[in-house]
């Protein structure tokens, strides 16, 4: 009897670490590793030339598309039959005349709502199911201390964030795939600027470094949950544009991301082989992507409005899609 409920419970073992490797690479999906908090290429047209002293109120319309998730050799994994992500994104940003290092000190909120719906090739999670959807606001985002500069000028512009912190709302949902709920932080450093070498041409970037706090009951792959510290993460945002009149440009924007160091995953050890090996595997998925496309760029006294879209190339361990942006800025 000891030998057959042996037999029995190696089998269900083999069955779980089985069930594991199908539904991993279908889990992480869109968000791969990383934290992944910060929507790439939000920023484009003069990231870096902040706004007068004062209150400005920015509006976000986002939309993403992808039809495929890239491994990490970059070839299709074959799980993502279509993924659309919607996103309605609030900013406020208080400009004060205080100068700190020459600078004009000020800070600035995001309120966000987003939408996802995710379609896969086969089901899979909890639920067996090949279509999931959230609609959810993952986290507020305020950031204590902005640094203004405007040298040169007015030719060459300057932001120095000191920390974009991510307060997530936990409300995370492990069985739904598409989950937009988060129960971990992120502090993101941030710098842009912007140079006008001449009445044309703008050349603009923002790079932002992200640090995420530990993660409790991440679910790597149902039915096993395991603490885990998402991995550090760089990513820029670029743009060049062209001044076709005094109000007008058009332009050419991109985004660079990528994850620079492993998930961490706590307390394998409690894990047996094969189970273990698989999660160690996982650790080391890490994320990047590339992304380029056109963009115009309007400015009329106090109002400006962009629109841009973007695709993504040269993805591993993430989905490889395209995306749109609207953004509106509004200067009181």
């Amino acid at each position: 009897m000891k030998r057959l409920s042996s037999s029995v419970s190696k089998v269900l073992f083999s069955l779980l670490v089985a069930f594991l490797l199908c539904n991993a690479s279908t889990h992480e999906l869109a968000f791969a590793g990383g934290g992944q908090a910060y929507p790439n290429g939000a920023e484009a047209f003069m990231v870096g030339a902040a706004p007068p002293p004062g209150l400005t109120i920015l509006n976000y319309v986002y939309f993403y598309t992808a039809d495929r998730i890239k491994n990490g050799s970059g070839h299709d994994a074959g799980t993502l039959d279509r993924l659309n992500i919607w996103a309605e994104v609030a900013r406020l940003i208080w400009i004060s005349k205080q100068k700190v290092l020459g600078a004009n000190y000020g800070q600035h909120a995001f309120f966000l709502l987003a939408n996802v719906d995710m379609h896969l090739k086969h089901p899979a999670g909890t639920r067996l199911k090949k279509r999931y959807r959230d609609t959810d606001v993952p986290y507020l985002m305020w950031s204590p201390c902005l640094l203004t500069w405007h040298l040169m000028s007015g030719k060459l512009h300057m932001v120095l964030d000191a920390a974009d912190i991510y307060v997530p709302l936990y409300n995370e949902d492990t069985d739904n795939l598409a989950s937009l709920g988060r129960n971990y932080w992120t502090i993101e450093p941030v710098f842009a600027v912007t140079w006008l070498p001449n009445a044309s041409w703008e050349l603009s970037a923002k790079f932002m470094y992200d640090f995420n706090s530990r993660q409790e009951d991440y679910q790597p792959g149902p039915p096993v949950k395991i603490d885990r510290t998402p991995g550090q993460e760089f990513h820029v945002d670029f743009n060049t544009s062209y001044a076709m009149s005094d109000g007008l440009r058009i332009g050419l924007s991109g985004y660079y991301y990528r994850q620079v160091k492993n998930d961490d995953y706590h307390h394998l050890d409690r894990f047996q082989a094969p189970l273990r090996d698989v999660l160690k595997a996982l650790e080391g998925k890490q994320s990047q992507v590339w992304a380029l496309g056109p963009g115009i760029w309007y400015h009329k006294k106090n109002l400006m409005a962009s629109l841009r879209s973007q695709w993504e190339f040269r993805a591993r361990n993430k989905s490889q899609g395209g995306n749109a942006w609207f953004k509106l800025t509004y200067c009181f």
